[in-house]
C-alpha cells in the first residue's frame, strides 16, 4: 500500500514540470538557503528585523542623561553599563552619530574581511607551489607577496583592531598617509602602542624591499638553470614547474631551446607590478561591501518608515492595506530580489578578481575531445 502512494507521488511529481524561472530558483537552492542563513546571521549581528530595532540579547548600554533626550534619542545618551553583549547596540539606531559609527564599523570591517581573504589567496598559491614541487614561486613570490601585503594593509587590520579594543581616538587615514609621507615624525596623539613608530619604518622597508624581491631574482634564476642544463652540469628534472616543457622524448638533450630571457623578465615584471597595484585596488575594491550594506539598510529604512508607518498613521483601513501591500511588494521584489541578486554578483566579482587572481592561472591543458578517429590513427 505504502509503496503504491509511494510510486504515486513520484509519478505525481514527475508530470509536473517547472517553468523555466522555478527550474532556476530549484538548481539554486542550496545557494539561496546559504545566503538566507546568512542573512538571518547579519540581522542578529545589527539586531534588527526588517530595518527595526530589538533588544533581543538584553538592555542597552546607554541610557538618557536627562529626560529631554527620551523622545528624540539624538543626543544626551551616557555609556552606564558594559558592552552589548552580541552586535550592534540597537541605541544606536536614530541617533544623531547613528550613519557616521555605523559607516565607521562596516567600512573597518570589509577591510579586515577583504585582507583577510586577499592572505588566504596567497597562501593558497603556497599550496599550489608545492604541488608542482616550484620552490621558486614558494621563495620569490609566495615571501614577498606575504611580507608586502601584511606589512601594510596587515598593519592596517593590526591598527583597526587595537582602536577598537582600547577605545583610541586615533586617526588611522592620517597614520596610514604619514606613514609614507613622514614616516619618522611624532605620530602624537595617533599613537596607539608603544614602539609604534620604529614598527611603521620597519614595515615600510620591508614592504619597499619585497617589490625587487618579486621583480629581479626568479628571471635571473631561471635563466642559469636552463643554461646549466643544457651544458651538462644537471640532467634531472628540475624541481620547478617552469620547465615542463613540452617536447619530444630526447630532445631535451640533443637540442638546445632558446631561453627568451627578455619575455620572461616582462611576464615577471607585468606579474610583479599588478599585485603592487592591485595590493591597493583589490582592498579598496572590497568597499563595495560597505557600500552594499549602508543601501540596504537605508532602503529598508526608507520603505518602513514612508511607507508602512506612513500609511500606519491614517485611521483608514484601505490605506493601511495599500501601504502593507506596497511595502511587502517592495520588501519581496526589491530587497530580497535585486538586492539579492546585487550582492551575489558582487561577492562573485570579489572571488573572481580580488582572491583568485592570488593563486589560480586558467592554464590547464588543452581539451581533447573523445574520438574513434584519432584512436584508429594512432593504433595505425
Amino acid at each position: 500500500m505504502f509503496g503504491d502512494w509511494g510510486h504515486g507521488i513520484c509519478l505525481l511529481l514527475g508530470a509536473l514540470k517547472l517553468g523555466s524561472f522555478m527550474e532556476m530558483l530549484f538548481g539554486g537552492r542550496y545557494v539561496l538557503l546559504l545566503m538566507s542563513l546568512f542573512s538571518i546571521y547579519c540581522g542578529l549581528i545589527y539586531n534588527e528585523f526588517f530595518s527595526v530595532p530589538f533588544h533581543i540579547f538584553g538592555g542597552s548600554a546607554y541610557k538618557c542623561r536627562d529626560v529631554t533626550c527620551s523622545d528624540a534619542k539624538s543626543a544626551g545618551l551616557i555609556k552606564f553599563r558594559d558592552p552589548y553583549p552580541f552586535g550592534v547596540d540597537p541605541s544606536w539606531r536614530g541617533s544623531r552619530s547613528e550613519l557616521p559609527f555605523l559607516n565607521s564599523l562596516k567600512m573597518k570591517m570589509s577591510i579586515l574581511l577583504g585582507v583577510a581573504q586577499m592572505n588566504l589567496g596567497i597562501v593558497l598559491s603556497y599550496f599550489n607551489a608545492r604541488f608542482f614541487r616550484s620552490s621558486l614561486d614558494i621563495r620569490y613570490q609566495f615571501v614577498p607577496q606575504m611580507i608586502f601585503l601584511n606589512s601594510l594593509f596587515g598593519y592596517l587590520s593590526l591598527l583597526i583592531i587595537i582602536k577598537w579594543c582600547t577605545g583610541s581616538q586615533a586617526d588611522l587615514y592620517h597614520v596610514m598617509i604619514y606613514m609614507f609621507l613622514s614616516p619618522t615624525d611624532d605620530l602624537g596623539e595617533n599613537e596607539l602602542f608603544w614602539g609604534q613608530r620604529p614598527l611603521q619604518i620597519v614595515l615600510l622597508l620591508l614592504a619597499l624591499v619585497a617589490v625587487p624581491w618579486m621583480l629581479f631574482p626568479k628571471p635571473f634564476i631561471l635563466k642559469k638553470l636552463h643554461s646549466e642544463r643544457f651544458q651538462g652540469r644537471t640532467y634531472g628534472l628540475l624541481g620547478s614547474s617552469e620547465f615542463d616543457l613540452d617536447v619530444e622524448p630526447d630532445s631535451a638533450r640533443d637540442h638546445h631551446e632558446e631561453f627568451n630571457f627578455s619575455e620572461v623578465f616582462v611576464h615577471q615584471m607585468i606579474h610583479s607590478i599588478e599585485f603592487v597595484l592591485g595590493a591597493v585596488s583589490n582592498t579598496a575594491s572590497y568597499l563595495r561591501l560597505w557600500a552594499l550594506s549602508l543601501a540596504h539598510s537605508e532602503l529598508s529604512t526608507v520603505f518602513y518608515e514612508k511607507v508602512l508607518l506612513l500609511a500606519w498613521g491614517y485611521d483608514n483601513i484601505i490605506i493601511r492595506l495599500i501601504g502593507l501591500a506596497v511595502f511587502a511588494f517592495a520588501t519581496a521584489f526589491i530587497l530580497l530580489m535585486m538586492e539579492t541578486l546585487s550582492a551575489f554578483l558582487h561577492a562573485l566579482r570579489l572571488h573572481w578578481v580580488e582572491f583568485q587572481n592570488k593563486f589560480y592561472h586558467g592554464d590547464g591543458y588543452k581539451f581533447k575531445p573523445f574520438s574513434f578517429a584519432l584512436i584508429t590513427d594512432d593504433d595505425d
